[in-house]
């Protein structure tokens, strides 16, 4: 096992992740050659790496509009890299009204008590959607960095590692390189991959469970919920198994632009899956797939053939849209089979995805006559369509309807003629 970050350290904790206010500290705009390839070097063993370097890219929409990206270099300073980036970005560029796509290149990923602030800002942030790509990771082999990490993930944050086309893009835009090109150090590619598989390992392992609260407020199936006063978003619940035995599982929540579904799709498709294996996958919603999110879906299991998937709804997601219909049926089409959460379903989750304290599942009241009424608006939405059938039938068909429809068109009688 490697310690990437134990061999190095990243410098102790700062003021700004001890709780007292950081000062702002304003980015710089390239590095030098030497510092990047230095420290931003992919190695097995970083030996007197303590500093992080972060850059970034800010693109915004305003008015639906895309607006110029701010882009810069941080590193620590008075606080770690992770919340100068925040505090600087908090009291300079964010604004409630628009929408913001962050990407992060750090040479370092994020030790537990920075995690946990950032989280803790994208939980109050919904309009900031974040990207962090990581040259190496931090005392991965430490329980608190590994669930720090993973909180990340459910709130929709997309953690990968660098690889050469992240080291470039950063050589290309935050490097004073005087026209030269990358020249990537030895062992890149080996090492990058050597990290994704450290990394896919720690997202993959079991994750923070639901509180109480909410897995009973966003899993209820009510249609409307009086308290605590709020929108209702999407969580997704996921289980992998191959043959009996379960593989993977956890859950993602929606952030804004960036639906629990797509999250969950981004993750199945990093997992090394054998193609010559069989593996069945159930999904268990708040809210059934947009019809963004169905057609997404039903392109990752027409791409991976050896995919089974199948997926519960605790309520359906503007069900009286022929859009989001549409999106159902196409699901279906492709055997996808889409279904209403029942007792057993909510009782599974009860037990896998929330902090039950060893409690059993309690039905809510009017638990089941809610799931029988949605269970019988999605049988309505599912039922077939005689039109889309009949335009489906064979050429074959067709042209032996068109025909007929021909003859009876261009069939003429002749006048009724008197007796002689």
């Amino acid at each position: 096992m490697l310690h990437y970050g134990e061999m190095a350290g990243q410098g102790p904790a700062c003021e700004g992740c001890c709780g007292q206010p950081p000062a702002i500290s304003y980015p710089m705009e390239r590095l030098d050659p030497e510092t990047f390839s230095y420290e931003f070097q992919n190695l097995d063993f970083a030996y007197g790496r303590k500093d992080t370097y972060l850059c970034f890219q800010v693109k915004r929409e305003q008015h639906s509009s895309p607006e110029p990206s701010d882009c810069g270099v941080l590193k620590n300073q008075a606080s770690h890299a992770e919340i100068c980036f925040l505090t600087w970005f908090h009291a300079e560029k964010l604004s409630p009204h628009e929408h913001y796509d962050v990407t992060w290149f750090l040479s370092w990923s994020p030790c537990a008590i920075c995690a946990k602030k950032v989280a803790i800002f994208l939980r109050n942030h919904e309009n900031v959607r974040l990207s962090i790509f990581v040259s190496r990771i931090y005392m991965f082999q430490k329980p608190e960095v590994q669930q720090a990490l993973r909180d990340l993930n459910c709130l929709g944050v997309k953690l990968d590692a660098m690889c050469f086309d992240e080291f470039k893009y950063c050589w290309e835009n935050f490097v004073h390189n005087q026209g030269k090109p990358f020249m990537c150090w030895e062992n890149v590619h080996r090492n990058s991959q050597s990290m994704s598989r450290e990394l896919n390992e720690i997202l993959r392992n079991t994750m923070s469970p639901l509180s109480e609260q909410t897995f009973n407020y966003q899993f209820g199936n009510q249609r409307r919920v009086k308290e605590p006063q709020g929108r209702r978003k999407t969580y997704l619940c996921y289980k992998l198994k191959l043959l009996n035995e379960t593989l993977d599982k956890g859950y993602f929540m929606e952030k804004k632009k960036n639906h629990a579904e797509i999250c969950f799709i981004n993750k199945i498709s990093k997992l090394d899956l054998d193609p010559n294996q069989s593996y069945e996958i159930t999904c268990y919603t708040t809210w059934s797939p947009c019809p963004d999110c169905a057609g997404k879906l039903a392109a990752l299991v027409e791409g991976c053939p050896q995919l089974r998937l199948r997926i519960f709804a605790s309520r359906l997601h503007f069900h009286w849209r022929w859009q989001y219909q549409e999106g159902l049926r196409c699901l279906q089409k492709i055997n996808i089979p889409v279904l209403v959460m029942k007792e057993p379903e909510f009782a599974y989750c009860w037990d896998n995805f929330a902090d039950n304290q060893g409690r059993r599942f309690r039905p809510w009241d009017k638990l089941t006559q809610y799931s029988n009424c949605a269970e019988r608006r999605l049988e309505k939405i599912l039922q077939i369509n005689t039109m889309a059938v009949f335009s489906e039938q064979s050429s074959e068909q067709s042209q032996v309807l068109n025909a007929l429809a021909n003859a009876i068109k261009h069939l003429s009688l002749d006048a009724h003629r008197p007796r002689d």
